[in-house]
């Protein structure tokens, strides 16, 4: 079955946030969000019951920290930070993901030819 547009791939989320961050410094979850949207030029589109587990779970995993702050709109907004477990991490899981994608590049690339 093919992917609908917007599916992240199981495992890639927390990747993806941690590279967010690392790229931006610290957001709040609706500016992650957002940032997502963009690089991916529309085609991941983030919703709340997405995001928010994520953000907790890699808070939990002391990858990612938070505290609360104002945002541009002068509301109430929990920033979210990379911490430095979570820059040893997306390494790790940027280097997993880069073996991941050659392995299935030459997988592809064989079974065209089969």
């Amino acid at each position: 079955m093919a992917q609908t547009r917007g599916e992240v791939l199981q495992g890639t989320l927390d990747l993806i946030v941690l590279k967010t961050l690392d790229a931006l410094g610290p957001l709040h979850g609706y500016g992650i969000a957002v940032r997502i949207q963009q690089v991916s030029a529309d085609l991941l589109k983030l919703n709340q019951g997405t995001l928010y587990p994520a953000l907790l779970r890699l808070e939990q995993r002391g990858w990612i920290s938070s505290k609360w702050g104002v945002s541009d709109n002068n509301r109430k907004a929990k920033y979210y930070s990379l911490t430095r477990s979570g820059r040893k991490q997306l390494l790790a899981e940027t280097e997993s993901w880069e073996r991941m994608t050659a392995l299935m590049t030459r997988l592809l690339g064989r079974a065209e030819g089969a």
